[in-house]
């Protein structure tokens, strides 16, 4: 057998640790990891197997480097974010429906075929006509084969049968590719029929109603080990073994998978009733955290503590945020396959303790690690306390003394450290198991403010965020990333970023509608419309991306100024043939308080849910004979934008939130069905003057559970807040310049977002302010990119799948998020690693690029051979791959594209075949191609040889 294939020209030799295998009339190829040999040769084998022959809906790579991974998941909730990970993933059709290959583009569905009722009352080509073509027609290109036999019972007259179902599946759908659960014997005789066998419960089996495991004894585990080595042997089928454990016994099925490993077949370790993200080489990392706390009524979940300040630490560590009330419905099925931990924040009255404490102590009963901000949100007696690891202080507190410090950790007084009150005392201790964060004294009075325990910790108030009162500005009390990390015992991991690509900070800039309708009122402008001004000086001046948008009610025939739109609507088409502006919808009337939209009915409500609201207060533009309706806010203005002015070839393609931008879930449904995406709302204005964490927002909000209810959040927020409200000064706007600083030292919390409204024309020092702006920042390092790749990359990082096998990191990020962020020590090893294109070190971590939608890499101290590898580039990297003396990939960009090679010193290099001209030293190249501000981009082919 050739170590290389021939493909007729010449020969193309693979990378290191290819084989070939000619299956049929195919040439296939998978890649060998190092791993027990036994396991090599069976993985290696299933990915032949799997993988060669005939397409299917969502077929994993060809090329990947690992061998497929296999997962079975039977439930109606089907985990898809963090099943992705797996190449392989057998699913109940009963329940779900075959998923979209865009959602997992490298995971193969297999259909469960439960054959358990069938058995015996239907012929085989019954089983094929009723069963299984309505599975081919669905999309379903594997199935398994269960009739619900168990290890150890006879089979030969179900062998038989299933013997001629296999026939007869095959007879009408041959390249169809088949499991066997438990019919070893079968198996051994039927080998060519099938891609894999299945045994199930090799050490737990599930009893009775499903929860309850009984060990399977160690005579008939030895007996199937030996038949399974048997059929190995002498036919090289793989098998694939599944087991069980608790539901969030991590642990158990970390143990079972590596015995499964040793026993030399191919584990999933799932729970009984399959309803687990399992175990098997991989451990799929979990990335959801549910944040439960209390929203006031009428409460935007946008002005929550949450949301504004506990959401960010959370997002820059990696984690996804789902939002729960404590006084609404508290969810079930949060369990430590999915969910990372609990972060709870109580500010306000719980109305059910008693609900709410049972809750979250069974939770915790349970094994999931639990952080507390503010207040437990129930008394805590002595059996509440043992539940929690912690001691009640006896007596009372003593009112009115002052408590002073006696122990405190480093991470306490982060932002601030208030003056302890004795009213705030709650009379716990952590107990010998736990360790106190600040430990507070009045008279003999001793108790614990904050600390870390075996199921969590807590930081009760007024050390967590802290309200400065006449100032209206918070500060953090607590490191609250470093007390995360140890409170939720969160793993050290690889954590996409949507901050940076290539190791540059990503740019893009984006405009809303408001004062389109406004004159200049500067000397030389006054006869000139915002829009006009800005074309001048801004959109055409400086070419990098941008989006922009209109207010049909500013506008528009049907809005307030009927007159004025044959004067504004060739301004906003001309700004919209732009090459560099993509078009969003600022919306129709420019709603201001969207939270006052009915969540049924799209419509305003009526009362005053929140007393805060202004009865009398404008909700919207003043547009004659208008009354609201989210519908014409957001698809009509679609389609007036689409029909009067944008140009041949561009559509809207966003809306921008106005207002308060608190977005409900029928708007960000609406604007899901339009077939476009969303952004606004956020407020993060960090500043020297408002210098505070609680001041960087998240990258968006879930208002609900569904994909299309996220909120994305601007990056950074406009001028208006930089101007009080557009009062003055309006030079205020160049103070972003700090927010941008303070976001990316010494951690890049935030891409750069240079967002403002059409009003900033107008002015002369507002005008200046924005020359300010895009003129410092296109000095910095950093890669211009369009508001809608940026909302990609943040909905694209919600359901970044990262998983672990052994010291090898497995991630699967979708098409348009690039860059991992390393915050320990280490670098790829390159020479092992699989499309990760290089990496280079910056704010708070080392960022690693990938070259694909998927990479795998393990990290070590340092590089053990020279591989050149992409430092930085300002522009986008496609088609990467590693060849025997270099690497070869797509590059461009919009603005100034370059990219900086490290380790390439000596090398050559061609772009679009002809040789390049780098500058360089100590082993780095620069090179530099053209670009344009303009969809599509200009990709050039680059080679590097350093033979």
């Amino acid at each position: 057998m050739k170590l290389w294939r021939e493909t007729g020209k010449r020969e193309v030799r693979p990378p290191e640790g290819t084989y070939f295998f000619k299956v049929g009339s195919h040439l296939c190829s998978t890649f060998r990891h190092a791993i027990s040999p036994v396991v090599a040769g069976v993985a290696t084998m299933l990915a032949v197997l799997l993988f060669c022959g005939s397409a299917q809906a969502a077929a994993p790579s060809a090329n990947a480097q690992n061998p497929p991974n296999v997962a079975f998941y039977y439930q109606d909730d089907l985990p898809i974010d963090e099943l992705q990970a797996f190449d392989i993933v057998v699913v109940d059709p009963t329940q779900v429906a075959l998923p979209k290959a865009d959602l997992a583009p490298h995971t193969a569905w297999f259909a469960r075929l439960d054959l358990h009722a069938q058995a015996g009352t239907k012929s085989a080509g019954e089983i094929v006509s009723q069963l299984v073509t309505p599975l081919w027609n669905k999309g379903y290109r594997g199935l398994l084969l269960d009739d619900g036999s168990t290890l150890g019972e006879a089979t030969a007259k179900s062998d038989q049968w299933l013997q001629q179902v296999m026939q007869a599946i095959h007879t009408e759908y041959p390249q169809i590719r088949l499991m066997l659960r438990n019919h070893l014997e079968l198996a051994q005789v039927r080998a060519q029929d099938l891609y894999a066998s299945v045994v199930d419960s090799l050490y737990y089996q599930p009893r009775g109603s499903g929860s309850f495991l009984a060990m399977v004894p160690d005579s008939l585990r030895a007996s199937v080990l030996q038949q399974v080595k048997t059929l190995q042997a002498s036919t090289g089928l793989p098998v694939v073994a599944i087991d069980y454990c608790a539901v969030n016994d991590k642990q158990c099925r970390r143990q079972t998978a590596s015995q499964l490993i040793s026993d030399g077949v191919i584990p999933f370790v799932t729970a009984p009733g399959m309803a687990t993200v399992g175990i098997g080489r991989i451990e799929v990392m979990p990335r959801k955290i549910l944040l439960v706390q209390v929203v006031g009524a009428g409460q935007p979940l946008d002005e929550t503590v949450g949301v504004h300040s506990i959401a960010m630490p959370l997002n820059y560590l990696g984690y996804d945020i789902q939002y729960a009330n404590i006084n609404g419905r508290l969810p079930s099925g949060i369990t430590n396959d999915r969910y990372a931990g609990i972060v709870v924040s109580v500010d306000r009255a719980v109305r059910n303790s008693g609900v709410w404490s049972q809750w979250l102590l069974a939770r915790i009963r349970e094994g999931t690690r639990v952080a507390v901000f503010g207040q437990f949100g129930f008394p805590i007696d002595t059996q509440t306390a043992r539940t929690l690891s912690l001691e009640v202080v006896p007596g009372t507190a003593p009112v009115g003394s002052a408590p002073q410090v006696v122990g405190k950790s480093s991470m306490m007084g982060f932002e601030v450290m208030p003056n302890a009150d004795i009213r705030d005392a709650v009379g716990i201790r952590v107990d010998s198991s736990g360790k106190s964060l600040l430990r507070l004294k009045a008279n003999q009075y001793i108790y614990d403010a904050a600390g870390l325990t075996p199921w969590g910790g807590f930081s009760l108030n007024p050390y967590s965020v802290f309200s400065l009162g006449a100032l209206g500005q918070d500060r953090w009390a607590i490191q609250p990333i470093q007390f995360l990390q140890q409170a939720l015992a969160l793993p050290m991991m690889p954590v996409p970023d949507v901050t940076t690509e290539n190791g540059r900070r990503l740019l893009f800039t984006h405009v809303d509608g408001d004062g389109f309708a406004s004159r200049g009122e500067f000397s030389g402008s006054t006869g000139k419309y915002s829009g006009e001004i800005l074309y001048d000086q801004i959109f055409t001046r400086y070419k990098i991306p941008m989006q922009l948008s209109v207010i049909e009610g500013e506008m528009g025939a049907a809005g307030m100024y009927p007159k004025l739109a044959p004067i504004l609507e060739p301004i906003a088409r001309k700004m919209f043939a732009l090459p560099n502006v993509e078009i969003a919808s600022h919306t129709f009337s420019h709603p201001f308080n969207l939270e006052q939209i009915d969540e049924q009915t799209g419509k305003r409500m009526a009362g005053k849910p929140n007393p805060e609201w202004g009865g009398d207060d404008a909700f919207s533009l003043d547009i004659p004979h208008y009354e609201f309706d989210v519908n014409r806010e957001i698809k009509g203005t679609i389609d007036y934008i689409n029909q009067r002015l944008a140009p041949p070839g561009k559509s809207v393609l966003s809306v921008f939130w106005p207002g308060d931008a608190a977005a409900p879930k029928i708007a960000l449904r609406r604007a899901a069905q339009a077939g476009v995406l969303n952004i606004n709302g956020g407020d993060t204005v960090i500043t020297k003057s408002k210098n505070s964490w609680t001041n960087i927002a998240p990258y968006g909000v879930a208002k609900g559970n569904e994909p299309d209810e996220y909120q994305v959040y601007a990056s950074i927020m406009n001028e208006n807040v930089y101007t009080d409200d557009w009062q003055g000064p309006f030079y205020g706007f160049d103070r972003v310049l700090e927010t941008f600083e303070m976001t990316n030292k010494p951690i890049r919390f935030k891409a750069i977002d240079i967002y403002y409204h059409f009003y900033s024309g107008t002015k002369t020092a507002s005008l200046k302010a924005l020359h300010t702006i895009f003129d410092d920042v296109l000095k910095q390092a950093v890669f211009p990119i369009f508001t809608t790749e940026y909302i990609k990359k943040v909905l694209d990082w919600r359901s970044v799948a990262i998983a672990r096998e052994g010291n090898r990191w497995i991630v699967r990020s979708g098409q348009n998020l690039r860059e991992l962020r390393w915050s320990g020590a280490g670098v790829p090893d390159l020479s092992s690693a699989s499309n990760v294109s290089g990496y280079l070190p910056g704010p708070g971590g080392l960022y690693i690029h990938m070259g694909g939608d998927q990479a795998s890499f393990t990290i070590v101290p340092a590089q053990t051979k020279s591989v050149p590898y992409i430092a930085e580039a300002s522009g986008f990297v496609r088609q990467f791959e590693r060849t025997d003396k270099g690497m070869q990939f797509e590059f461009g960009g919009y603005y100034k594209p370059f990219m900086k090679l490290n380790d390439a010193l000596g090398c050559k290099v061609s772009i679009d075949g002809k040789s390049a001209v780098a500058t360089g030293k100590t082993g780095a190249l620069q090179l530099n191609v053209s670009g344009n501000a303009a969809k599509p981009v200009a990709y050039h082919l680059v080679k590097v040889n350093c033979e």
